[in-house]
């Protein structure tokens, strides 16, 4: 797999960046979004596949990225197919700040040392490639507003946006609502990662004790309804540098609601 195309872990962390404070939207439901995202890049890849409610590895020969090889070896080792909702839902500690000093070490985001009520060190991101987040927003926006259906990578990065919440990130406020509800609309368009988008909102709805009935939306599935019931999934936001020893993430919370 070339490393010329960025993978949507990456983009979705990018729409998550806010550029004004260098924290991300959504903290905790990104860390399962990243992980649903990993999932959507290697079936696209043609490593993994569907398999009801469960993924099953079809192919595996790496892929060249390090961190969806990591993940492809886990599910390998599985040995048969893992419900997507049980593997969004396992323990990720790591998984945001891994993306994020990748992002740094290409050049596309830039940390910036600061401290947290003036006293613990901290580290924020600022996105140093603002071409490259201005063309994942301009693909997402113009799939919500043609109507034209988008291609698997961008209906899949829709589909993870929303299951993590960023709609109200992206677009805030009452005459934002169309647009939030047509990037709802959009998990439709790809198979995949509407699979992932549904365990990631499962996850949060503490749903994942339960197999899913449809492989379409339930009742009651959506942001706006998470029960936070997988918190060893999830890296709390605001912990400081020196944690990190620790396996946690770094960034602050964002009050992007």
């Amino acid at each position: 797999m070339g490393r010329s195309r960025r993978t949507i872990p990456e983009e979705l962390l990018l729409l998550a960046l806010d550029p004004a404070t260098g924290t991300t939207a959504q903290p905790q439901s990104l860390d399962l979004g990243l992980a649903g995202a990993q999932l959507v890049e290697l079936a696209l890849a043609g490593r993994i596949a569907p398999d009801g409610d469960r993924i099953a590895v079809v192919m595996a020969r790496p892929t060249g990225d390090p961190t969806l090889d990591s993940a492809l070896e886990l599910l390998r080792r599985r040995g048969s197919p893992v419900r997507a909702v049980h593997w969004i839902g396992g323990p990720r500690l790591g998984l945001r700040q891994t993306y994020l000093t990748h992002l740094e070490r290409c050049g596309m985001v830039h940390a910036v040392a600061g401290q947290m009520c003036g006293v613990l060190p901290t580290t924020r991101y600022q996105a140093t490639e603002t071409a490259i987040s201005r063309e994942i927003r301009t693909r997402l926006d113009n799939a919500i507003r043609t109507g034209v259906p988008p291609d698997p990578r961008t209906a899949a990065l829709a589909a993870l946006a929303h299951a993590v919440g960023l709609g109200k990130h992206l677009y805030p406020g009452n005459e934002g609502r169309s647009s939030r509800s047509r990037l709802r609309d959009l998990i439709r368009h790809d198979p995949m990662g509407g699979l992932v988008a549904h365990a990631v909102m499962d996850v949060q709805n503490g749903a994942a004790a339960q197999p899913r009935r449809a492989a379409g939306a339930g009742p009651g599935s959506g942001p706006g309804a998470r029960q936070p019931a997988a918190r060893a999934a999830t890296e709390t936001a605001g912990v400081p540098v020196q944690s990190r020893r620790h396996g946690h993430g770094s960034m602050a919370r964002v009050g992007a609601r």
